[in-house]
């Protein structure tokens, strides 16, 4: 394995040093990094953020099943160039992920790709009917070793399964990741339920059926003492009943997206499907509830929803376009121009939302280390003084739908290190037979 000398990197935004990437791991800082390294091939950080490698817990790879949207090695290409190092991908494949072979499958693509980690996310239920538990210890006791279960892009709605799966978790300290939707509450619903949607005459999604579920479920949590997630939080109740809850000691965590912290219900009358998302882009109100949550640490992590489509799921119209949009390789970006450059979060904060925090709620040991002597090397350079275009063309991602099209936005990583070997370098990925497994 090629040996990396890191010069001049400012190691969550503070005073430039220098790392050595050996073996694996980082070898030596400072002074004793330019002593040790050898024959290391330099990488020139000057003016560099250095973050530990990003985490994402909620990813759509589509394989098996929806290739012509994504791959795992596309998908997971398009995240290493967003400066991650682990991704957790979705069980709403075909078939679903609710069984170990499944999530093996997915499991062993991601090791071939070797652009990221893999982790699979199971299925808690059968086929995601929301009827019967899947086989949630055999995908635990797998070879992917799943701790994060979800029916993500449908609702647990049943609060008897719910509660089952909530115990079942505890056995091998799991977590249950709820896709928030009461379903009846959101039948035919084309987006945000407000002003805007009655004026569009487009069918609204309320922002009582995610927080109706987020309450019964943070209380359902409570009750039987188990860890419980809550996916894409979009709304400022939502954020309120996650604080109280917290506030009760509740083992809750939440997420935020990339697109709700920066995205409003007004892009909605463009009638451009590209808009179209669920749980569906909110009122600027919300989208300021969702920003100081997560200032504050009531929110406690950033996750993309990366969700690709085919261009014929979303060159249409709006009614028959489908929910979802693109975000791995924009979401650092979104995230500096909403967060950091408002002075809401500092670097260290944006590796704790984006890294450390993930790493921890999906149980992941070897993601989210500091970057000190001895640690697994998974680590992102930034250049956060570059402002770009985008242009999902330009992508790795095999689908097109962002929503950031024509936005200039912040920052650029230009490199990122898994274990030590390099998958982006000078802003591209490495080529590919440089990479495997």
């Amino acid at each position: 394995m090629t040996d990396y000398l890191v010069r001049s990197a400012r190691p969550l935004g503070g005073e430039a040093t220098d790392l050595l990437l050996r073996d694996g791991v980082i070898a030596a800082t400072g002074a004793d990094a330019a002593r040790e390294a050898g024959s290391a091939v330099v990488v020139d950080a000057d003016g560099l953020v250095a973050l530990p490698g990003l985490v994402d817990l909620h990813t759509h790879l589509r394989e098996p099943g929806r290739e012509d949207a994504e791959t795992v090695f596309t998908g997971t290409r398009a995240a290493a160039a967003g400066g991650f190092t682990a991704v957790h991908a979705m069980a709403n494949t075909t078939p679903v992920a609710d069984t170990a072979g499944v999530v093996e499958q997915v499991w062993n693509l991601g090791r071939e790709a070797g652009w990221v980690d893999v982790h699979p996310v199971g299925a808690v239920s059968v086929g995601l009917a929301g009827e019967m538990l899947a086989e949630l210890g055999a995908m635990a006791t797998s070879a992917a070793r799943v701790r994060v279960f979800s029916d993500d892009g449908k609702c647990v709605a049943d609060p008897v399964l719910m509660r089952r799966a909530l115990e079942y978790v505890k056995a091998f300290d799991g977590v249950v990741a709820q896709h928030a939707q009461e379903p009846r509450l959101t039948e035919g619903a084309q987006m945000h339920e407000g002003a805007v949607s009655a004026e569009l005459g487009l069918t609204g999604w309320p922002a009582v059926a995610e927080e109706s579920i987020i309450a019964r479920d943070v209380l359902l949590a409570e009750h039987v003492g188990s860890r419980l997630h809550v996916c894409h939080l979009s709304t400022a109740g939502s954020v309120d009943i996650v604080r109280w809850a917290k506030s009760r000691g509740i083992d809750v965590t939440a997420e935020v997206t990339p697109h709700h912290l920066i995205l409003t219900d007004e892009l909605a009358r463009s009638y451009d499907p590209r808009y179209k998302v669920n749980p569906p882009l909110r009122t600027a109100e919300d989208v300021e509830a969702v920003r100081a949550g997560l200032e504050d640490g009531t929110i406690d992590i950033v996750a993309t929803d990366h969700a690709p489509h085919p261009v014929e799921d979303k060159d249409c119209e709006w009614p028959a376009g489908a929910f979802g949009m693109t975000g791995l390789e924009t979401a650092l970006p979104v995230v500096i121009e909403t967060m950091v450059e408002t002075g809401r979060l500092t670097w260290a904060d944006v590796a704790r939302v984006m890294s450390t925090a993930p790493a921890r709620i999906g149980r992941v040991s070897d993601q989210g280390r500091p970057l000190t002597v001895g640690e697994p090397a998974n680590l992102t350079l930034v250049d956060p003084s570059v402002r770009r275009v985008v242009d999902p063309a330009a992508q790795l991602t095999r689908s097109t739908n962002s929503p950031f099209a024509g936005t200039e936005l912040p920052g650029r990583v230009m490199a990122t290190f898994l274990r030590g070997r390099a998958t982006v370098l000078d802003g591209a990925p490495v080529a590919r037979e440089e990479v495997g497994a």
